[in-house]
């Protein structure tokens, strides 16, 4: 391994959203500019939007550049192979002081075909959830094209949706078509397919800073919904010191964490490994270095890193492509 490699970590992209809040900054540290701000895009390759290194030797970075200079050692022999120089995941942290939009994501086939893009399959970590907080994924029961548009247009459409209380430690896997939103009160860690593809149902009739509705995709998202009943919720082990699987896809492979003293890791080199610190803080040795990060943080470990070790008292999504 070339000692030029190490943990990296990003800027944060900052994103004001009609639903956000300040939790961003009061539990996961972050640096926002204003009371609704409602993502933090902790590590991305979307145009517009390419994180930049935060730290060390390739501090003002960005992600593309590096990994076109080095694409197996960042990405793995086997996501290369698989995604080329295209970083294929988009890591964020998203506040919801207000309820987002009810909306769904399209498969990879009408991505590519309408937008030029990866679908976007994702999934969500609770961080943190207020008494009572829900959030919706998928319908309750199966559904018709047709009691879905009679419940949309009567502005019923929550009546037909699966309304679940969450609270910290829940995991939801949101599979393209399935119609979600998340609810007020919620911090969420988001994992998801390198895509910002969303198709919104409902918002509640909600207006902008300028007073207008924000643009709603009913006709895009008929051909793109699911309406048979979702179980997104996944239940998982909590084991200490080992890695709990809580989400196993095609796109992305999600471990829970908790971490407790020491741990010894070894990498294949098949694929980068991040880890997502969503409470506490811990350490990354290797190369005889150590590396400090804390609650908020996102660290992406080059697949060059073959072997390190996880020090603290924390809890990590351990994310890899398998």
């Amino acid at each position: 391994m070339s000692k030029n490699f190490y943990p990296l970590i990003f800027e944060p992209i900052l994103k004001d959203r009609i639903w956000g809040g300040t939790k961003l900054n009061s539990l996961l540290n972050k640096n926002i500019p204003n009371s609704t701000t409602g993502e933090s895009w902790e590590i991305s390759s979307v145009e517009d939007n390419v994180s930049v290194v935060k730290n060390g030797l390739y501090k003002g970075e960005k992600l593309t550049d590096l990994i076109h200079e080095f694409p197996t050692q960042i990405l793995g022999e086997k996501v290369y192979q698989q995604f080329g120089e295209q970083f294929p995941l988009l890591f964020k942290f998203l506040d919801a002081e207000d309820d987002l939009s009810i909306q769904l994501h399209p498969n990879d086939e009408l991505a590519k075909k309408r937008h030029n893009s990866f679908g976007k399959t994702e999934m969500w970590y609770v961080v943190q959830a207020d008494e009572h907080a829900k959030l919706i994924a998928g319908f309750k029961e199966e559904t018709s094209r047709e009691e879905y548009l009679k419940h949309l247009s009567d502005k019923t459409l929550v009546s037909i949706l699966d309304l679940l209380e969450v609270e910290k430690g829940d995991v939801f896997f949101i599979e393209t078509g399935t119609v979600h939103a998340i609810g007020a009160g919620t911090v969420i860690a988001e994992i998801q397919q390198t895509s910002d593809i969303t198709y919104r149902l409902y918002d509640f009739d909600r207006k902008d800073a300028n007073g207008n509705l924000r643009e709603l995709h009913i006709d895009l998202a008929l051909d793109a919904i699911n309406y048979k009943k979702s179980e997104a919720h996944k239940d998982y082990q909590k084991n200490v010191n080992q890695s709990n699987l809580a989400v196993d896809c095609p796109y992305f492979t999600t471990f829970v964490l908790p971490l407790d003293g020491k741990l010894e890791r070894e990498n294949s080199g098949n694929s980068f490994v991040v880890y997502m610190c969503t409470e506490g803080d811990f350490s990354v040795i290797c190369n005889q270095e150590q590396f400090t990060f804390t609650m908020g943080d996102t660290v992406l470990l080059p697949a060059v890193i073959s072997e390190y070790q996880l020090i603290g008292q924390a809890n990590l999504l351990e994310i890899t492509i398998s």
